[in-house]
């Protein structure tokens, strides 16, 4: 008879970093956050050639997207499918194995040059597809059919990266094509989905705890279901037609009713915790992302497609994740769940980054150096993550 997954997390002696799937995924998420712009800031000053066949553009687009996000989405997979079906997943060594399979992607991806494009693609993603695996199992052994979306997304999302390493090996730019685009709509919607949950629902507990009578409006009503179909669809409809006036209309839509989605969850009412605070600005990207992007479209002499892209990308996925994972790692390692002035600061770099890589567009004059600031403000964030996070990671969570 196998053994059960609650039986190995209770048995596993090994590292303190394997008990959990947060903990090895999170932490090598941040430090590939911080590492990657390091790497991204040398190859574009000449200072570093890595031997990779992706042009800087396009590796430094595919290793956040690909690279840095499906880790962070793998730990909060791996750490929220328990809550979900009662059972808990991968533990201990076949974890690990997780692990090795992620940073294998990064290696074949950045040694590139020296091996078959075949070989590259299969390194990158079978990470992706051997987590899918595990949530498939589980959800199925579970039989929590409800959250079979969140399946069906990841399984886009890996036919996204296959796309983007398709579009690489035909020579075009990969950094602007179908992969790329469809890629980052499935993780839209995800946050859409996930974080249209979790952001009222941990504003609501918040606000119960300080006595407050004025709560958000419950996850997921028929408002928050008819925003995500509207936004997905226009999503798919950007990434077969990104240049169409249209899409560039409907997406300035649609920022529209996701303010209103936001401004349903009362985030206001809790700025005086940035734990709580973090997930309705990171959300609050996704609007204003809509607006960058429709505005790029429709006006296109007013901002940069680049520089729009960002506001989703740094903004929405950046500090969002970034919210989830110190969220999580805080709860799940028997901490308060409270941000003090470290972890504070950590969502002020993020946000700044945004903000100095939007400028660096309106103030062409300053533009290094409103690059580098970016750049230095994206490393101090997820940097600093790991100099605050890990001792809690690779610790055990302490007796009560």
């Amino acid at each position: 008879m196998s053994t059960s997954t609650a039986t190995q997390m209770r048995k596993w002696t090994g590292p303190a970093v394997f008990s959990f799937g947060f903990r090895p995924l999170f932490l090598l998420a941040c430090v590939w956050a911080a590492v990657a712009m390091i790497l991204w800031i040398g190859m574009l000053t000449g200072r570093v050639a890595l031997p990779t066949v992706f042009d800087p553009v396009t590796w430094h687009a595919h290793e956040f997207l690909f690279g840095y996000l499906s880790a962070v989405i793998a730990g909060f997979l791996l750490t929220a499918v328990p809550n979900w079906t009662g059972r808990l997943p991968v533990v201990g060594w076949p974890l690990a194995g997780l692990c090795v399979l992620w940073i294998a992607g990064r290696l074949a991806v950045g040694a590139s040059a020296y091996l078959p494009a075949g070989v590259v693609g299969v390194a990158d993603l079978s990470f992706l597809v051997a987590l899918w695996a595990v949530i498939f199992r589980e959800i199925v052994a579970g039989k929590k059919w409800a959250n079979l979306p969140v399946l069906i997304l990841l399984a886009l999302f890996i036919a996204a990266d296959a796309l983007f390493h398709l579009e690489a090996v035909q020579g075009g730019s990969a950094s602007q094509g179908y992969g790329l685009r469809l890629g980052l709509g499935v993780a839209l919607v995800l946050i859409m989905l996930i974080g249209g949950k979790v952001t009222p629902s941990f504003t609501r507990n918040w606000l119960v705890k300080r006595g407050d009578t004025v709560l958000p409006t419950p996850p997921m009503q028929r408002y928050d279901k008819a925003v995500i179909v509207v936004s997905a669809a226009t999503l798919l409809a950007w990434v077969a037609r990104p240049d169409a006036g249209l899409v560039g209309a409907a997406l300035l839509i649609i920022a529209g009713l996701h303010s209103v989605r936001l401004w349903r969850w009362q985030g206001v009412r809790a700025l005086a915790e940035p734990l709580v605070w973090v997930l309705h600005a990171g959300y609050a990207f996704v609007p204003l992302g809509a607006l960058a992007v429709g505005v790029s479209i429709v006006f296109p002499a007013t901002i940069s497609t680049a520089a729009a892209l960002h506001v989703w990308t740094a903004g929405a996925i950046g500090l969002m994740t970034l919210g989830v994972m110190t969220r999580a790692s805080l709860g799940h390692s028997g901490r308060a769940l409270h941000a003090g002035a470290g972890t504070t600061c950590l969502y002020a770099a993020v946000i700044g980054a945004v903000i100095t890589r939007l400028a660096a567009d309106l103030f062409v004059t300053y533009r290094v150096a409103l690059l580098d600031v970016t750049a230095l403000l994206w490393i101090a964030g997820f940097a600093g993550f790991v100099v605050l996070y890990a001792p809690l990671l690779l610790r055990p969570k302490p007796a009560r």
